[in-house]
């Protein structure tokens, strides 16, 4: 049979998301890697631009799980992954839901094939959607600018100025 996939392997995965899943992989900060072993909600607010209320949010939403100390939230290097997987799953237009069930595929044992294939298949139908939507975009401005054109015109066949 075929070799599986690894981060190494995956397909048009550029260095930067190969460094995201090595991260969470390892629980670690790969090349930026924390010297820090736990982390509190402060901590993790300042580094990700985040408010506490997000970190709770996520927690609530089984995104991340940190341990409790009376009050105090302690986040290990793997929630700290877990996070900056989150935030770029976010920033390309991915549902909590949809990053939570990729995120909880790591738990399969079975060394993260399952995980890859659907991370794969789920980026390749956002691209997918995306272009769509650019194309659809693209196709409305030119429309708007052969509109403006044509009320330019009009404003010029009566005399008067565009702005």
């Amino acid at each position: 049979m075929g070799q599986a996939q690894t981060v190494e392997t995956l397909p048009s995965a550029d260095a930067h998301l190969r460094d995201l899943w090595a991260e969470f992989d390892k629980h670690s900060g790969g090349t930026d890697r924390p010297t820090k072993q736990i982390f509190t909600i402060r901590d993790l607010s300042r580094e990700f631009g985040v408010t506490a209320r997000t970190l709770r949010f996520y927690e609530e939403k089984e995104l991340l799980s940190p341990e409790r100390q009376g009050q105090e939230r302690l986040y290990s290097r793997r929630d700290r992954a877990r996070l900056k997987l989150v935030l770029m799953g976010k920033r390309v237009g991915f549902s909590l839901e949809e990053i939570r069930s990729m995120l909880d595929l790591y738990d399969l044992g079975d060394g993260r094939v399952t995980q890859l294939k659907v991370s794969y298949t789920r980026f390749n139908e956002r691209i997918e959607r995306l272009e769509a939507q650019r194309a659809e975009i693209d196709e409305a401005i030119a429309a708007m600018k052969r509109a403006s054109r044509s009320l330019e015109e009009m404003l010029k066949e009566r005399g008067a100025n565009a702005s």
